[in-house]
């Protein structure tokens, strides 16, 4: 199993991609540390993949460095070692225009995506180093990579590309380290931020998309997996694309 006995934090885990990764991270022998701010759906979620693997969770807010600090202390404690953290916590925020967006509206966006992942790897990289060497996965987005023409995406688009060029300054800086870090760049997926439940959004979205379908969560997770797995040794520094054809539609 790719990530047998790995120690790995995951952020945004009480729904969609994180609670996939999760799921799937567990299957494969790895033992994971799952953040998110409600501890109840954290709790169900430990519950189940408990007998897959070692599971641990700890609420809070992304955005408070203490809360970074102690999901990296958490992991030493209950695991004694830290090989990779999946820093998939993230919002949308209100789509629009930059003219009528509110400072609450970039801040909060900005926070959550960009500046949570600042502290996050600020916490990680330190326990991640005194191990021998690990990866690090930012979930950033296409969007970050190419607007496509989609509005009202201004706040969300800087984070997400600010995070991707965050993710290129600590893979240049540590990666005589042994520590990789890289980022995932999603297209459109099926979960509860997408209107899961509302199947006009989703055809909708999907249609964007040259597969003509949008991807699953456990999909992202997958390319998440490799990433965080020695599959991926020779890695660090990628914006890894996994966008049903987004950006070839965009070229």
């Amino acid at each position: 199993m790719e990530l047998k006995n790995k120690s790995i934090i995951i952020t945004g885990a009480s729904s969609g991609i994180g609670a996939a990764a999760a799921t799937l991270f567990a299957s494969e022998g790895a033992n994971v540390v799952l953040g998110a701010r409600r501890s109840a759906e954290l709790e169900a979620l430990t519950r189940t993949i408990a007998g897959a693997g070692r599971a641990v969770y700890l609420a809070g807010d992304v955005r408070d460095e203490g809360y970074a600090d102690a999901l990296t202390a958490l992991a030493l404690k209950e695991f004694g070692r830290l090989d990779g953290a999946f820093n998939n916590a993230g919002i949308v925020g209100d789509m629009e225009p930059v003219p009528a967006m509110t400072m609450h509206n970039w801040n909060d966006v900005i926070s959550v995506n960009l500046t949570a992942a600042f502290l996050a790897a600020k916490s990680q990289i330190p326990a991640i180093k005194k191990n021998g060497g690990g990866s690090i996965v930012f979930t950033s987005s296409f969007v970050g990579f190419s607007n496509g023409g989609m509005p009202g995406m201004g706040a969300y688009a800087a984070s997400k590309a600010g995070l991707i060029g965050l993710m290129q300054s600590l893979a240049s800086d540590h990666a005589a380290e042994g520590v990789r870090v890289n980022a995932l760049l999603p297209g459109g997926t099926i979960t509860p931020a997408a209107g899961e439940d509302n199947p006009d959004t989703l055809a909708f979205i999907a249609g964007l998309h040259p597969m003509k379908r949008m991807a699953s969560a456990k999909e992202i997770a997958q390319a998440a997996q490799f990433l965080l797995s020695d599959r991926s040794s020779f890695m660090t520094g990628s914006p890894m694309i996994v966008d049903g054809g987004m950006s070839v539609r965009l070229v």
